[in-house]
């Protein structure tokens, strides 16, 4: 039961790196779309994650079904809601500490990831372990992207922003050499 408590503590960790980043950047930042490298901004990435921990809650009994993400425009342009969506994400996790019983249900999956045909053999069989790692990941390539976006901007995220954990501890293991 331990490591399920630590997933969910790092995705709560996560969560909350998203938040301070969301509390030191400027509206007009968070909201350009519009330039030569990016097509898809700050916010909107933010938006993609925040819809992935959505619709990982929306389906945690009866499948999580990721290809039927909300889309929130106000998302992408309203850091405060932002805010609110990934505070509100952190409460559900952290109930999430008291329901351990579901991580040992096998739990259906929906993602598309661009294959055409959406019939229902796309179900694939899952557990909440497995989906709480994704949600890892997935929000780490995002937060990467999103560093790289604010660069490109002139803005300075914090150096471990979008950073894989393993990456930083193989970091700290080759200095330590």
């Amino acid at each position: 039961m331990q490591q399920y408590m630590e997933l969910i503590r790092d995705n709560i960790a996560f969560l909350h790196q998203g938040i301070a980043l969301l509390e030191n950047i400027e509206d007009h930042i968070y909201q350009n779309d519009h330039h030569t490298y990016f097509q898809n901004g700050v916010g909107k990435h933010f938006r993609h994650v925040l819809d992935h921990y959505g619709n990982f809650f929306d389906g945690i009994i009866t499948g999580i079904d990721y290809d039927a993400r909300e889309r929130d425009p106000r998302l992408e342009s309203d850091r405060a809601f932002a805010i609110e969506k990934s505070q509100e994400n952190i409460n559900a996790l952290t109930h999430l500490e008291n329901r351990l019983d579901l991580f040992e249900k096998p739990i259906s999956i929906k993602c598309n990831e661009g294959i055409d045909n959406c019939a229902e053999n796309l179900w694939s069989e899952s557990n909440l372990k497995r989906e709480l790692s994704f949600l890892i990941s997935h929000t780490v390539h995002h937060y990467a992207m999103i560093a790289l976006i604010l660069r490109i901007q002139g803005s300075n995220p914090p150096a471990d922003f979008g950073i894989a954990p393993s990456t930083l501890k193989h970091q700290e293991m080759t200095l330590d050499r």
